[in-house]
């Protein structure tokens, strides 16, 4: 008698993901390369791609065909007589040409952080940052803005990330009670600039440091937006927020400690006028920390990237601005995996 079959737990989600750096760095190799700028809104055959991207024949088919398996790349035919094109997803979001390139935050991806993850276990049992400040008291930021190619490849990765949360949150949130609008570590300016192109009666300030401040000024200097955005500079723990309806806060409370986010939560109250409107846009992770992984995984890239920082609940952030006088919160969903948590005073 042939004795039964035992059921046994699939093993494919473990090999997925514990092997999930073979698919990632395919997909950053291919961004990095500029194959989906190259082929743009054509069709390209296997040995035309090899001619532009300069790859030798070994693993040439490996690679698209991968790239093809994992979704990425529309395929017609096989081999020598194949022909590549992007999908809608890669040809919207990883084509340079486009203004919805999101392929900044790869690209710095590749270049910086999947080194740096490898490091994660150090990271972990030493709790300190495993980047380019690993054995320095300094910030990052810091390394980032005295170096002008690592200072533009940030700014264009953060632009390429929030793209698509900004237009959200400039589409669906309600502006006609507010004027103002003041930006906090607004980097290039692209929120100012976004929430100004659809709310016309909007003025707009993006406050950063001083360092960062000429290249906000040429990019808002492209757009006929009549000077309802200007630029501020200072440092935000150093000096006061410029008064404003809205203060917005875009991926900055999660690069900082506990106390750190305090005082510029704090900052941002005694900027709004009663009534007024504290912003935040980040990965919020679900309160019962279960669904957001990727929330989860970048308040990990918090710890190989800054000293103190880290990811949040809207619980947590409730339960902060409540503390320092806040009256209520809401929650906005946006595109992907963040949200805008909003406090009002």
């Amino acid at each position: 008698m042939q004795p039964p079959l035992i059921s046994l737990p699939d093993p494919s989600p473990i090999m997925q993901v514990g092997m999930g750096f073979m698919a990632s760095k395919t997909l950053l190799t291919a961004v990095k390369m500029g194959l989906f700028t190259e082929l743009g809104s054509s069709s390209l055959g296997p040995r035309e791609i090899q001619k532009r991207l300069n790859l030798h024949d070994r693993s040439l088919f490996d690679f698209l065909d991968a790239l093809h398996s994992l979704g990425f790349l529309n395929r017609e035919g096989m081999g020598e007589n194949a022909t590549y094109s992007n999908t809608e997803a890669t040809s919207m979001f990883l084509n340079k040409n486009n203004l919805s390139y999101i392929g900044g935050l790869l690209e710095m991806s590749n270049d910086r952080l999947y080194g740096f993850w490898g490091n994660l276990e150090e990271g972990l049992r030493s709790g300190k940052p495993q980047n380019e400040v690993k054995h320095t008291e300094d910030h990052h930021f810091e390394r980032l803005y005295a170096n002008p190619e690592h200072m533009q490849l940030f700014l264009e990765a953060m632009a390429g990330a929030q793209m698509g949360n900004f237009l959200a949150f400039a589409r669906s949130f309600d502006f006609s009670k507010y004027k103002t609008l003041c930006d906090v570590g607004g980097a290039s300016g692209q929120l100012s600039i976004i929430v100004a192109m659809h709310q016309p009666h909007m003025t707009c300030t993006s406050f950063d440091l001083p360092v960062i401040e000429p290249a906000a000024r040429s990019i808002i200097g492209r757009f006929p937006l009549n000077g309802r955005v200007t630029t501020g500079a200072g440092d935000f723990f150093k000096d006061d927020f410029p008064k404003a309806d809205i203060i917005f806060m875009g991926n900055i409370l999660h690069d900082w400690g506990l106390s750190d986010k305090k005082s510029l939560i704090r900052k941002a109250f005694d900027a709004l006028p009663p009534g007024g409107a504290f912003v935040v846009i980040e990965c919020i992770i679900d309160d019962d920390r279960r669904t957001n992984t990727y929330g989860l995984l970048v308040s990990l890239t918090m710890l190989i990237e800054t000293h103190e920082g880290f990811d949040f609940t809207f619980g947590e952030f409730t339960s902060w601005t409540q503390e320092i006088g806040f009256r209520e919160t809401r929650l906005m969903p946006l595109t992907g995996p963040s949200s805008a948590a909003i406090a009002y005073k």
